[in-house]
């Protein structure tokens, strides 16, 4: 007796399988945080501040995705943020205030913006799941509201077990 030929009906479909883990841009995340910048760590004196950003060595942040905080509950006036992003201009890739989930976000942001997905119109997409890299939850929603006025449908998860999420009417 023959043994019926096995074939890979997810290979030979339309589906388009999307991975946001293949869009991880590689590079040095760094938190910086300028609590230890502040008196007592909660008030910024401007003298001190901008004597501190004069002072800094910030080659250390050479081509370095950088999150700019203050982890402590001191107030942050928004030019102290800007002042240090003008010394990290030129330097480092990129700079966001916040934490290296709002870094993340703002890194795929930019690249799900600048994406080409003039393939996937008409055709059925699965977004993959699981990924070993940190891709924000955000990443996904923006893929979604990119992926909709073209795409057929798209699902969530794997060709052997996903989640229908949207079917074009």
């Amino acid at each position: 007796m023959k043994t019926p030929e096995i074939i890979n009906r997810v290979a030979n479909s339309a589906l388009i399988t999307i991975d946001l883990e293949d869009y991880y841009p590689n590079g040095t995340r760094v938190v910086f945080d300028i609590k230890d910048w502040l008196y007592e760590s909660l008030v910024l004196r401007e003298k001190e501040f901008r004597a501190f950003v004069e002072a800094h060595e910030w080659s250390a942040y050479q081509n370095k995705y950088v999150a700019l905080c203050c982890t402590s509950d001191a107030i942050i006036p928004g030019w102290a943020y800007m002042l240090v992003r003008l010394r990290l201009s030129g330097t480092a890739k990129q700079v966001v205030v916040g934490d290296l989930e709002a870094l993340e976000t703002s890194l795929y942001q930019k690249i799900i913006n600048d994406l080409d997905l003039s393939h996937c119109t008409n055709k059925p997409v699965i977004i993959k799941g699981c990924s070993n890299k940190p891709v924000p939850q955000n990443a996904y929603l923006f893929l979604i509201d990119k992926l909709q006025p073209t795409a057929k449908s798209i699902l969530y998860g794997e060709a052997c077990s996903s989640v229908p999420l949207y079917k074009k009417k």
